[in-house]
C-alpha cells in the first residue's frame, strides 16, 4: 500500500540544513496549514524533513513566512509536551517535492525540487542523482 499527503501553507521558519555522520543532507522546516472551523481558524504545524539534492534546495532557498506545496508521505508522532508533560502529537513529512508558490497560488521563480521515492529514504540507501527543474 501507498500513502501520500499535499498540502499547501506557509513556512514556520527558515530551513535548517544539517548534515548525517556520512555526509548526506537532511533539512528540516515546518509548515502551518490552515482551515475554518465553525468561523474559527485552524492551524495545524507539519514538521517536512527534505533528504539529499531537495534538502540541498530547500536549505537554501525555504524562508519563513514562503508559500508553499509539500508532497511526501506522512506520520503521527506522539510525545509529552517538555514542560507541561501533557501528551502532544506531531505530523512528520517525509518530502518528494516543495514548490515555492506565490501569494495567489502561482509558481515563483524560484527553484523548485522533486526527488524520485528511493532518494527520500534516510542515508545508506542508493539513490537516484535527479532533480526536476
Amino acid at each position: 500500500m501507498y500513502q501520500q499527503i499535499t498540502i499547501i501553507g506557509h513556512a514556520g521558519a527558515d530551513a535548517e540544513m544539517r548534515y548525517t555522520p556520512d555526509g548526506t543532507p537532511v533539512t528540516s522546516f515546518t509548515v502551518a496549514t490552515n482551515r475554518k472551523v465553525k468561523d474559527q481558524d485552524r492551524t495545524t504545524w507539519h514538521r517536512v524533513t527534505c533528504w539529499r539534492k531537495l534538502a540541498e534546495i530547500t536549505g537554501e532557498h525555504v524562508k519563513r513566512g514562503d508559500r508553499v506545496l509539500v508532497t511526501g508521505t506522512v506520520e503521527a508522532r506522539a510525545f509529552a509536551d517538555g514542560r507541561s508533560g501533557e501528551p502532544r502529537a506531531s505530523l512528520e513529512i517525509t518530502a518528494d517535492t516543495v514548490r515555492f508558490l506565490g501569494g495567489n497560488g502561482d509558481e515563483r521563480s524560484r527553484p523548485t525540487g522533486a526527488t524520485p521515492h528511493a532518494d527520500r529514504q534516510p542515508a545508506g540507501l542508493d539513490q537516484v542523482d535527479e532533480l526536476a527543474f
